[in-house]
């Protein structure tokens, strides 16, 4: 007994503590339900209080309870619930038949949430339960026939706890085993109903093994038993955290745990993870200069020849970049655009499809506007180039196909204007 009423002690502080706990970790909302009601059947077994030659069958399977539970938090509760237990004689044994009824009072703590179970399912919960309320028992044989004791009503109080695995089905209904342990005091009449007992202290045993359903009441999608409730300390930790995060020591304009380069040199241009792309401040990107490096020695003045120009068009290396959901293109990637302006006019009769691309979120519609204005913005830029805008023509390519599977740290590639000599 000192086992139960420890976890009795456990559950009830729980419960009382909740209070304590709000206030110094207040809630942050109360947006989901906390009423329930649950029904249950299955097995009965009882034990010990028994005369000499009697036991219960094992198990019996006529036990049935329903209950009515409210939650002040996403941890602890309160639950009101009735049962019923039809006990039986074993094999062997004189007949007999037992009716016990109790309805109790229990505090509830729920288990799942206080183990962060959330951390790796939501679907799998556990609850413990434990209280005490009255109980009644008598017998079929209630004229005292039969050698039978059950003149009245044998009324007692008991204890009871218990373990509630959960099964989350939908939103709305949970399927719910149970094991529960009761023990009756002040119990006057044997389960068998043929002898009496002391009539003082702990009488007899009852282990209920039920499956059961539950269903969560209320206008709002989640019950409090699935809600992982973060505490104002709990946020006030997160947005340090995401302070910290937002750091840009080089001051690039980069966070610090996106940079790539976190020491890049002042006023450097980079890229949207960090990266110097333009080291030596000349307006040419890195990567158009390495080209013309590998294919003409890195001579820059072969600007002027208007192959060569079309060969890094075509080749797909110029592509001006876009920030999410933004039209206008990253000033640092906008140099390679004067090679284009250069091409149009060492070719005033060539015309060029400028191509628009979004990434993969968002709607077809949305994005296929999106890449509509990219590519408008890119032609007025090489129009104030000096191009003759007769040269060119603007493609709405929408989401870009290629992009669809991938990661989202990838769709910065995916939102671009590529150009293609016709």
């Amino acid at each position: 007994m000192k086992k139960i009423s420890y976890l009795l002690s456990i559950i009830g502080l729980g419960v009382l503590a909740h209070a304590q706990e709000v206030e110094v970790s207040e809630p942050v909302s109360n947006d989901y339900n906390k009423w329930s009601i649950e029904a249950n059947g299955g097995a009965v077994k009882a034990r010990k209080a028994f005369a000499p030659g009697y036991y219960s069958e094992t198990p019996s399977f006529f036990h049935a309870d329903f209950g009515v539970r409210y939650m002040f938090n996403p941890k602890f509760g309160l639950k009101l619930d009735g049962g019923y237990d039809r006990i039986k004689e074993g094999e062997g044994v004189k007949n007999f038949k037992s009716n016990y009824y109790r309805v109790d009072l229990q505090g509830v703590v729920n288990v799942g949430r206080v183990l962060n179970f959330e951390t790796w399912t939501n679907r799998l919960g556990l609850l413990a339960h434990g209280g005490a309320g009255i109980s009644m028992m008598n017998n079929d044989a209630t004229d005292g026939a039969d050698g039978k004791l059950f003149k009245d009503n044998d009324n007692m109080a008991n204890v009871m706890v218990g373990l509630t695995p959960q099964l989350r089905l939908t939103d709305r209904v949970v399927l719910t085993g149970d094991l529960s342990y009761i023990r009756n005091i002040r119990q006057n009449v044997t389960f068998d109903g043929t002898s009496e007992t002391s009539g003082s202290g702990f009488g007899g045993e009852i282990w209920n093994a039920t499956v059961g359903l539950t269903f969560y009441l209320g206008k709002n999608q989640k019950h409090a038993d699935w809600v992982y409730e973060p505490t104002r300390s709990d946020l006030e930790d997160r947005i340090s955290n995401i302070e910290q995060m937002l750091k840009d020591t080089d001051g690039d304009g980069v966070a610090d745990y996106l940079d790539q380069e976190p020491d890049s040199a002042p006023g450097a241009v980079v890229d949207t993870k960090g990266v110097t792309i333009d080291h030596n401040g000349n307006g040419i990107p890195d990567n158009i200069e390495e080209y013309i490096k590998q294919n003409t020695g890195g001579n820059t003045t072969i600007v002027n020849d208007a192959d060569f120009l079309e060969q890094m068009i075509n080749s797909g290396i110029i592509n001006v970049y876009f920030d999410y959901n933004s039209d206008k293109p990253y000033q640092q990637s906008v140099g390679g655009i004067k090679f284009v302006s250069e091409f149009l006019k060492a070719k005033p009769n060539a015309q060029i499809d400028i191509l628009g691309f979004a990434d993969p979120v968002g709607g077809d519609a949305f994005n296929k506007d999106l890449s509509r204005r990219r590519a408008e913005n890119v032609k007025a830029i090489l129009v104030s180039q000096g191009a003759n805008a007769s040269q060119l023509n603007t493609v709405a390519e929408g989401e870009d196909k290629e992009f669809k599977n991938s990661q989202v740290s990838s769709h910065q590639l995916a939102r671009r204007v590529v150009f293609r000599v016709k």
